[in-house]
């Protein structure tokens, strides 16, 4: 039987209730998906339905011995809100809808999404993709994130937005889609080689500098 934590549960400041926020890859549902997320919220009596920075809808206030039901009324994946691992992707609408888009940033990010969420870290990351510079995907505070130019993509990575903020460096510029991708990978095993226990990438740049970083993403 699963615990708790492997449900996706995160308990709340009343000790007594826990939210779950299901997985909505890249922020994007349907009408039908927010109906259903209404409805399962009804009839558990939960306290209130909030949007995430990750852009997920946390249903707040569920009983524990509701989650179960709860989890099999959305028919949704819990994905993973919590962890030392790759957690959900924020995209913004980038050229699918924004005029000021560059690049794909849905596309990119759904493929990010599909290959790396969830994928075990020595910490946790956050990923965003921006499809033009007014980065509305946070990509400064991004562990790893990719902005779209012009020419092509720019890969960022290392930053943080914690108590004790960084800023993400320049790692790769002008790259098509499979290169992007490809950076990304390399920088993400590098990590996964050299991070120690709940380092974020950002400070294992800090400690190791930040050539050895761009050196990995070029393989």
């Amino acid at each position: 039987m699963l615990k708790l934590g492997e449900k996706g549960t995160i308990l709340q400041r009343d000790k007594e209730t826990y939210a779950i926020a299901p997985h909505i890859p890249c922020g994007v549902t349907t009408p039908a998906q927010l109906r259903t997320i209404a409805d399962v919220a009804e009839k558990y009596n939960c306290q209130a339905l909030k949007l995430t920075s990750a852009a997920r809808i946390a249903i707040v206030g569920i009983r524990e011995e509701d989650v179960d039901a709860v989890w099999s009324d959305l028919n949704m994946s819990p994905g993973h809100a919590v962890g030392l691992c790759v957690r959900s992707i924020k995209a913004c609408p980038g050229t699918q809808f924004c005029r000021l888009g560059l690049q794909d940033s849905l596309g990119m990010g759904m493929k990010l999404d599909e290959k790396f969420h969830g994928y075990q870290l020595p910490g946790k990351m956050k990923m965003g993709v921006s499809g033009c510079t007014n980065m509305c995907a946070e990509n400064c505070i991004k562990d790893i994130s990719l902005l779209g130019k012009k020419k092509g993509w720019t890969v960022m990575a290392g930053g943080i937005g914690t108590k004790k903020p960084r800023l993400a460096d320049v790692i790769a510029e002008d790259l098509d889609e499979t290169q992007a991708l490809a950076t990304i990978e390399r920088l993400i095993q590098f990590y996964a080689q050299n991070g120690q226990k709940n380092e974020r990438l950002g400070r294992m740049v800090d400690r190791m500098g930040l050539d050895a970083l761009c050196q990995a993403a070029v393989g």
